[in-house]
């Protein structure tokens, strides 16, 4: 049966993520929590993955419940703060770390996310495991890290995700909150890198490339696809929905 596997937000842009059980779609479409907050520099430009591989050198949690914020760096002691009261202490850390003037902000009803006018990322467990297995040296929680989907899906085929773009594509429903595909995830170089090291796997995005062009799902609409380096959904919750609940072990349908 397909069901709501897992969901994940990543609290502070370009951070770890966490696991949640239950998650409510805000106003702006996105899921709470979920890049919430963003480091910004002093010339407006958000601080992430894509900018600098020195993210992979800290680990970080976060409680949803206090809004801690814990962070790991490397050869030093936990530092922990309160993201509710002592944003600016935090970003100051943050700021010496990464060597930067930074600005921590927060956005509570989209985040910031990269595409604000669209909503949660969406992927199957069977593509994750599909990609890990294209790869010797990748695990399936390796490939999930790597990808950073919020939405994760099991009981379905690899590639599921991809049946929801393109002209006449369905919809689907997680617990009765209707998703609408909007676009495959073209990736960015945070994928080729070790989520703990960030050093760069050799021949990561050729063999990624050669691999997903293989296996297109011949369901899929590959005119909706400008390339074969694409892996996720991103989504669209529409207004009506916004505001409702999901769960993990929610149902899933699709709308044909």
């Amino acid at each position: 049966m397909a069901q709501l596997e897992r969901l994940r937000v990543y609290p502070v842009k370009g951070l770890d993520g966490i696991d949640l059980e239950a998650a409510t779609v805000l106003e702006g479409g996105t899921l709470e929590f979920d890049r919430e907050f963003a480091l910004f520099d002093s010339d407006d430009e958000v601080l992430n993955g894509k900018r600098t591989d020195e993210v992979h050198d800290l680990r970080t949690d976060f409680d949803p419940a206090s809004y801690e914020l814990a962070i790991d760096p490397p050869a030093s002691r936990r530092r922990r703060f309160d993201l509710a009261s002592e944003r600016e202490a935090c970003a100051r850390w943050l700021g010496e770390f990464f060597d930067e003037d930074l600005e921590l902000r927060r956005d509570r009803s989209t985040g910031y996310v990269d595409r604000r006018e669209m909503g949660p990322s969406v992927v199957s467990t069977a593509t994750l495991e599909t990609v890990a297995s294209w790869f010797d040296e990748l695990t399936v929680d390796g490939v999930r890290r790597r990808l950073r989907a919020n939405v994760e899906v099991s009981g379905v085929p690899p590639f599921w995700e991809d049946r929801f773009v393109g002209e006449h594509a369905p919809t689907f429903e997680i617990g009765g909150v209707t998703f609408e595909g909007v676009t495959p995830c073209g990736r960015c170089v945070v994928p080729q890198r070790d989520p703990d090291t960030g050093e760069p796997l050799p021949d990561f995005r050729r063999r990624f490339i050669r691999k997903r062009e293989e296996t297109f799902p011949e369901w899929a609409d590959r005119s909706a696809f400008d390339h074969f380096y694409t892996g996720m959904l991103i989504a669209r919750v529409p207004d009506a929905d916004r505001g409702r609940r999901l769960r993990i072990g929610d149902a899933i349908s699709t709308n044909t």
